[in-house]
């Protein structure tokens, strides 16, 4: 099965107005932000762990929803390292198909923006 890969999901991730990549935590975990650079804030919307085989990424999620997926899809688990009611992490493997994959990214991205 072919999925999306961490260059296409960052794509993705950065088409987004506004969004940026970050290494606050280090080399190895990318973190996309949205808001001003410049001024070094932003907040997070996306955690991808680079060296994850396979993909994993990190997503705010309604409470709601994020239970409901974690119901359907044994590859979404409460996130890693964050607070479990309001993050998923995502193993992609390719049981989320990648256009469900775009529109928890574009889930993510509305609630930290306030889109």
């Amino acid at each position: 099965m072919v999925y999306m890969t961490h260059k296409e999901l960052e794509q993705h991730i950065l088409s987004f107005p506004n969004s940026w990549l970050d290494f606050p935590f280090g080399e190895g975990i990318s973190v996309y932000k949205v808001g001003h650079k410049e001024t070094g804030g932003g907040k997070l919307f996306a955690i991808i762990d680079d060296n994850s085989k396979p993909l994993r990424v990190s997503l705010k999620c309604d409470p709601l929803l994020s239970e409901k997926l974690r119901e359907i899809y044994e590859t979404v688990l409460p996130g890693y390292h964050l607070n479990k009611k309001h993050w998923n992490t995502i193993i992609c493997t390719g049981q989320v198909p990648d256009d469900e994959l775009k529109s928890l990214v574009s889930i993510s991205y509305n609630l930290v923006s306030g889109e």
